[in-house]
Parts: C-alpha cells; sequence; structure tokens
C-alpha cells in the first residue's frame, strides 16, 4: 500500500510539475526576435555600384574610400531642400576625383544609388527630378 501511495504521489506529483510548465500564459518569456542588423549603407551602396559597373569608370575610376564620401554629402543637401542638378552643378558634390571622372547619367544613376542606399527617403525625389528633366 505505501509502494502504490508512493507510485500515485510521485504520479500527481509529475502531472502538478507538468501543468506548471510553460503554458503561455502572463509568465512565459516572449520569444527573443530575431531581427536582422540593418544594412550597412556603405557596403549596400558599393555593391550596387559594383553593379552598374559604370562606363565611365573603365579606364580609371575612384576607390570605396573616395567614393563613399559622397552619398552622405548628397543627402544633406537633398534633405536641405536643393535639388539633383544643384548637385551635379557643384564642383564639391559632383562625383569626380584626381585621377577620375563621371559622365553626367553616370553621375544621375550614381546619386540615385546614393540615396537608396544612405537616405532611401529622398529616393523618389530624386528620381522624380531626373524624370522631369528627361534624365532617367
Amino acid at each position: 500500500m505505501r509502494t502504490t501511495t508512493a507510485a500515485i504521489a510521485a504520479v500527481l506529483l509529475l502531472g502538478a510539475l507538468t501543468a506548471c510548465s510553460d503554458d503561455g500564459g502572463d509568465d512565459a518569456k516572449p520569444p527573443a526576435e530575431s531581427s536582422a542588423p540593418a544594412p550597412d549603407p556603405d557596403t549596400e551602396f558599393l555593391a550596387a555600384v559594383e553593379a552598374a559597373a559604370f562606363a565611365s569608370w573603365e579606364d580609371t575610376g575612384p576607390t570605396d574610400d573616395e567614393l563613399v564620401t559622397f552619398p552622405p554629402l548628397w543627402c544633406g543637401e537633398l534633405e536641405a531642400g536643393h535639388s539633383v542638378a544643384y548637385l551635379l552643378d557643384d564642383p564639391t558634390y559632383y562625383p569626380i576625383g584626381q585621377d577620375w571622372g563621371t559622365a553626367k547619367p553616370d553621375a544621375q544613376e550614381l546619386i540615385v544609388l546614393g540615396t537608396e542606399s544612405y537616405c532611401p527617403e529622398m529616393r523618389d525625389q530624386v528620381v522624380e527630378e531626373l524624370r522631369a528633366t528627361g534624365a532617367y
């Protein structure tokens, strides 16, 4: 009888412990969020530029370090209300270096790629402006 009573008690205790396990109630820990890290704008931009394979740079092109300096400048000027035409008319913002240059159609596309990676909220404005001028 003692063995039967002990066995019944053990089964009931085991059942009680199982019932107290994670039942998804309020005491349950929320599942960990599996969020991927935000893409690095430099990496995203350089990959897009490489895929574009600009004809302007067949002989000599910019280094990655030279190239990634432009999009943050463009985004700042666009957010300040300046146009793509303003960027392309100002030597500070035109994508050109000591040993390399960019044809205007490539520069226009480059600005689109830069805004996609660094300030995507400005991309539609850039594309609309370029389309209005027949450039995109």
